[in-house]
């Protein structure tokens, strides 16, 4: 399958799974592709009070290789009726150890996050809201990023993403949700 038709099919399960998760209703809406980015895809979804816009990256290599994984990505939210910018997430596509480490590096820079499953998924977004910004920072200037996190288990992952692109997604993110 090309790039391009990748990107959108992942869009379209990725739109699905923020409307599940964010209790809208269970029929989502069908993301748009905004642009491709290098390594990265801006996306939207919804309208109204349902709006969403978001960039994401699959990753660029995964440890260990072998193990089984559903989806796995890192994505950048904007919830304009929630006024909510910028909020990251990571998926590790397996049902993680709730309460287990789960960190995203950028540079010499660790992030704590905090991990919650739905479904057959765990994800993890930021432990300190406060952190938000300077993440986000250091995303936008950093080359890459390595997200790690555990099973349920106890396998230990790390998956690294390229942050080429990202600030050129976001920006599409951030000007579709005029945010």
């Amino acid at each position: 399958m090309n790039r391009p038709n990748m990107n959108r099919m992942l869009g379209l399960f990725t739109a699905a799974a923020l409307c599940f998760g964010a209790g809208a209703s269970a029929m989502a809406e069908p993301a748009n592709l905004l642009g491709v980015f290098s390594n990265w895809s801006a996306y939207s979804s919804g309208s109204g009070a349902s709006l969403t816009c978001y960039a994401l990256s699959k990753p660029r290599a995964t440890q260990p290789r072998a193990a089984k994984r559903g989806s796995i990505y890192l994505m950048v939210s904007d919830w304009p009726s929630r006024k909510v910018k910028a909020e990251p997430q990571i998926v590790y596509g397996y049902l993680a150890k709730e309460g287990g480490a789960a960190a995203l590096g950028v540079g010499g820079d660790k992030f704590s996050f905090f991990i919650r499953n739905s479904g057959k998924e765990g994800s993890a977004w930021l432990q300190q809201l406060t952190d938000n910004s300077r993440l986000i920072s250091a995303m936008s200037a950093g080359v890459s990023a390595v997200a790690s996190g555990i099973s349920a288990r106890n396998t230990k992952t790390s998956d690294t993403y390229s942050l080429a692109g990202f600030n050129d997604a976001m920006a599409r993110a951030h000007a579709a949700c005029q945010m």
